[in-house]
């Protein structure tokens, strides 16, 4: 699966943001993001909670206009034992927001691409509740296990967001760095069988462009979906020693030049 299933994203979602606040509570409050260096626990949850309630505001008030976006941001519980039950309200309140029958009703979609607008959002949020609780997991030194076929989706998400119509405008360094004369990038999902963990990269003058299989390339990336999400997003490192199931084949720094140019995960 590398296109999000609907139900399957929304359940990823309520269970991750269920993990995260475990992740939290056993980090404490004031506990330093490693993965997200700017960032507190009480920042991480708080962004969490308030896009998923200002995201599911956008759907179910099913707002086209990017002018009448909600100005109003949900208010974090000032006691953290209340922090799980505010986080699940709000996965849930965003998972019910994105039902089958909202999927491709008019909504703002802030890529301007071919995704309806909640299939935009159920994608940005299932990838911001699954690398955040990432973050969370790893300030409580606690283990995260993300499904291959929910980290696939995601770097189809990613790659999708990267060569999206808006993204030089939202962007615009990012889109200059990530341009080129022809240099070929190959990710490799280890974990999942044919094409299905398997996605192409050539930068071009006008832009970079993706499509799913293998084909040679200037350097290959190959690890578990998880793994290769993860350096995606810059929570690891691509090249570390022992610390690290991602293998490097090819240009380094080519790979390398990438990924220090395209996160867009918050953080």
């Amino acid at each position: 699966m590398t296109e999000l299933n609907a139900a399957h994203a929304r359940r990823a979602i309520v269970e991750h943001t269920r993990g995260l606040a475990e992740s939290a509570a056993a980090a404490g409050q004031d506990a330093a993001v490693p993965t997200a260096p700017k960032w507190t626990i009480t920042d991480l949850v708080q962004h969490v909670g308030q896009t998923q309630h200002w995201v599911a505001e956008i759907i179910e008030r099913r707002i086209t206009d990017p002018t009448q976006l909600p100005m109003e941001m949900a208010e974090l519980p000032a006691d953290p034992s209340e922090w799980q039950a505010w986080l699940a309200e709000s996965a849930q309140r965003v998972s019910d927001a994105c039902s089958d029958d909202a999927l491709d009703a008019p909504v703002f979609n802030p890529a301007g691409d071919a995704r309806s607008g909640t299939r935009f959002w159920i994608s940005s949020l299932l990838n911001e509740t699954v690398v955040h609780g990432f973050d969370a997991a790893n300030a409580a030194n606690r283990p995260v296990d993300i499904d291959a076929e929910i980290a696939a989706a995601l770097i189809s998400n990613h790659f999708a967001m990267l060569t999206s119509p808006n993204w030089a405008m939202q962007r615009s360094e990012s889109a200059d760095a990530i341009r080129g004369t022809g240099q070929t990038l190959q990710w490799l999902a280890t974990d999942l069988a044919d094409d299905t963990g398997a996605w192409f990269v050539e930068r071009r003058s006008d832009g970079p462009a993706w499509q799913r299989g293998t084909q040679p390339a200037d350097v290959t990336v190959s690890g578990p979906a998880q793994s290769l999400l993860l350096a995606l997003t810059r929570r690891i490192p691509l090249t570390d020693g022992d610390a690290t199931d991602i293998s490097v084949d090819g240009d380094t720094r080519l790979a390398q030049h990438w990924l220090d140019n395209t996160a867009h995960v918050s953080g």
